[in-house]
């Protein structure tokens, strides 16, 4: 990094040498575009090594990390795996290429990783992961509570996108538990996230909108079981085995997606489902949770921790009996309980 005094000694340097011509430009001109690119240096090596800022440094986008991370981390969700990371990569490699924010729609039962993934995603794009000021997140009821006030709800979205996309365009927002928003709450959204869509000169293109749904995870399980009961092996299922049924779904279950103008424009670049956990994948989950406590889960003691959790505490569909209802997303507790 080129320090102060080098650098005020570079520019008076090329004040020197410059040609007479532009020697004779007015001392301001030449001070005032001395003095931006002074600040332009300062801020990206001081005052951005201290704070935030919407540079490289502070959004890596460390896209392999999160690769790495899913494969090691997330169980049962080959689907995810497959078609998240090159949606994110071809999203940041077309750059100022892209002409319009990536948009995708997380759907799935309760405890199938929707959350662990988004999570994944905000640590992986930014140094400060899900802390950052780029990071935006909406949590269903407790940010939009009333049906009646939907009109409202509208306008404070589309206003707080817009604010948060101008101080950074590569921002990242979340929307968590769309299935218990309003109807139409998205709507003047739409604009937003549609083709070329730039507002008051803010560049939109770069940004990431994450949506997450337990709309239509009963749907998923159903289709899967009737798969899985027709001879075909779950990790060979593929996006295109569910994204339709999930498209339809949103639009017409009730939730924030419900009839919106996002499905109906189109705007919503992936529809990605989250399968059904089978026992085994619960049981992956449970040694998982042990290892977080340092605890082997091989073990004769920590075997029978795993077996009463699932004797006592894992129910499944009534329809194929193959899928935990709660999926992973009580397991934290129970294993903490189990230990102390």
């Amino acid at each position: 990094m080129m320090s102060f005094p080098r650098m005020l000694s570079l520019c008076l340097s090329v004040l020197v040498i410059l040609p007479l011509p532009l020697q004779s430009v007015d001392p301001l001109t030449i001070g005032a575009v001395g003095a931006v690119a002074l600040g332009a240096y300062f801020k990206e090596h001081t005052y951005c090594r201290f704070a935030e800022c919407c540079d490289d440094r502070n959004i890596p986008a460390r896209i392999d990390e999160l690769e790495r991370s899913l494969e090691r981390t997330l169980i049962g969700q080959h689907i995810v795996r497959q078609h998240i990371v090159p949606a994110l990569k071809a999203h940041i490699a077309s750059g100022n290429k892209s002409r319009k924010p990536l948009v995708i729609s997380f759907h799935g039962q309760p405890g199938t990783g929707k959350n662990f993934v988004a999570e994944q995603i905000a640590d992986a794009m930014y140094l400060k992961g899900s802390r950052s000021n780029y990071v935006t997140k909406y949590l269903g009821q407790a940010d939009f509570p009333k049906e009646s006030e939907v009109s409202n709800y509208r306008v404070k979205i589309n206003n707080a996108v817009r604010d948060t996309l101008r101080s950074c365009p590569r921002s990242l927002f979340i929307f968590d538990e769309v299935d218990k928003m309003p109807s139409g709450v998205f709507d003047q959204l739409t604009s937003l996230v549609d083709y070329n869509a730039f507002v008051d000169g803010t560049d939109n293109t770069k940004a990431i909108f994450i949506f997450l749904s337990n709309t239509a995870g009963s749907h998923i399980a159903s289709h899967l079981g009737n798969v899985m009961k027709n001879g075909r092996l779950r990790e060979d299922t593929r996006l295109s085995d569910f994204e339709p049924l999930l498209r339809k779904a949103a639009y017409n279950m009730d939730g924030g997606m419900k009839k919106t103008t996002m499905i109906e424009s189109h705007v919503i670049d992936h529809f990605i489902p989250f399968l059904p956990m089978e026992k085994a994948h619960v049981i992956k989950c449970l040694e998982a949770e042990l290892l977080r406590w340092r605890r082997d889960p091989k073990q004769a003691n920590n075997q029978k921790i795993i077996e009463d959790i699932i004797n006592s505490s894992i129910s499944y569909d009534r329809t194929h009996s193959l899928f935990a209802i709660s999926g992973c997303k009580t397991l934290e507790k129970k294993v903490a309980m189990a230990i102390y």
